[in-house]
């Protein structure tokens, strides 16, 4: 038996395993299994062997197997709960399963293979990552999209409307936040999230690298605010704040406006004779656009509010050693 062979039989006894244990809410046995599924040896040792094998891989992709103890080893029994497990069918045909296979296949969410395989075999496809395309084509990775630890249970909240609680580091410290999560996002080579913070009953957004331990979720649509149809989007370090925006005006000179206008695109922005652009930019994080301003040197000028200048020039001062100006 070629190599291949002996991976379509692996795959085919897998899922009438996977089949049997769905198929059951009592429980079916070990004793049961190997005379039911077709494709395990009828010699006892063997089977075992065979069956325990089977069981790691499918758990390794997520399947939740569980155990149902007897009274007795014998009467120890095995079963899948199908809403613990299966995603309602989101109705892929073959062609859209083959385009989120290749997209798959060149875009990898962190670095294990394994959780590409666990989604498609949820959505009903096959993947192999060592295997090409359809017409042969060996399909290469072509960029990878950074995971973190929390991306897995806040995407589960998204999809189900659960409720979420996390620490959160920002520059006032870590503190607990309890919210509810609405989007998702990747951009600029970070995840963020959009979610309903219960505390500050508003809109707020976190980071996911700010994010410290783990995330924990509650019950499936425990979320008491729908996510608006248009969100607040927030993807720049001064917006990243605990406090309530705060508009600045900046001035910045010929020679920077158009690479400030770059991170300043969704901003207000008056243009003046000279040249030069004054930008108006809601603030949230004040230490992190005080950093955004000063890389500009004496090419950007805080102008609004009197606060905002002053605090700017106080710490200018106190940098420079010369309270006295």
């Amino acid at each position: 038996m070629t190599p291949t062979d002996k991976s379509a039989e692996k795959f085919e006894r897998q899922m009438n395993l996977l089949a049997a244990l769905s198929d059951t809410t009592q429980g079916i046995r070990a004793a049961d299994i190997q005379q039911r599924v077709p494709g395990y040896n009828p010699d006892h040792d063997s089977f075992r062997r065979t069956f325990e094998r089977d069981k790691k891989d499918l758990l390794s992709l997520g399947v939740p197997i569980e155990v149902v103890v007897g009274a007795t080893a014998d009467l120890t029994a095995y079963r899948v709960d199908k809403s613990k497990y299966e995603l309602p069918d989101p109705g892929l045909e073959s062609d859209e399963l083959a385009a989120l296979h290749l997209a798959l296949e060149t875009v990898a969410v962190g670095s294990s293979q394994s959780d590409m395989a666990r989604a498609m075999w949820r959505l009903g496809g096959v993947v192999d990552a060592a295997t090409s395309d359809s017409l042969g084509v060996p399909i290469g990775e072509l960029t990878e999209i950074p995971s973190d630890p929390a991306l897995v249970p806040l995407f589960r909240a998204v999809t189900e409307g659960r409720t979420a609680t996390f620490l959160y580091e920002t520059s006032a410290g870590v503190s607990e936040r309890s919210v509810e999560p609405w989007h998702l996002d990747f951009k600029r080579g970070r995840w963020t999230l959009s979610a309903f913070d219960s505390a500050r009953e508003d809109q707020r957004n976190f980071r996911l690298d700010r994010i410290r331990g783990d995330v924990a979720v509650g019950d499936v649509a425990s979320q008491a605010h729908p996510s608006p149809s248009t969100l607040v989007e927030q993807s720049d370090p001064w917006e990243f704040g605990d406090n309530e925006p705060v508009l600045v005006s900046v001035r910045f000179d010929s020679e920077v406006a158009l690479f400030a206008g770059e991170s300043l695109s969704s901003c207000t922005s008056t243009p003046d004779g000279d040249g030069s652009v004054v930008f108006e930019v809601p603030v949230t994080n004040w230490p992190a656009f005080r950093s955004f301003v000063l890389s500009f040197l004496d090419h950007a000028e805080v102008l609004e509010p009197p606060e905002c200048r002053a605090a700017m020039s106080d710490w200018l001062l106190a940098i420079a050693g010369d309270p006295n100006g």
